[in-house]
């Protein structure tokens, strides 16, 4: 098999543009599906994107979640 000149792009979730325009409830499930506990979810879902831990928001954007199944 000849290795092709062109890497395959990894789809990623646009996390940032979900947070932006999503209700605290989609947020919030959101977090579940990531896995952040229950106590967390509370605080983090009235912050902003960018004030999330690096790590969760890797976690989001890598995740592989549709967001229609988010809507």
């Amino acid at each position: 098999m000849k290795p092709s000149r062109y890497m395959p792009k990894i789809g990623t979730f646009d996390g940032a543009g979900f947070w932006k325009n999503a209700y605290a409830h989609q947020r919030g499930k959101l977090l579940k599906m990531v896995n952040v506990p229950e106590d967390q979810i509370i605080v983090l879902v009235n912050k902003k994107y960018v004030e999330l831990p690096a790590a969760l928001k890797y976690e989001i954007e890598t995740s592989g979640i549709d967001k229609k199944t988010l809507l």
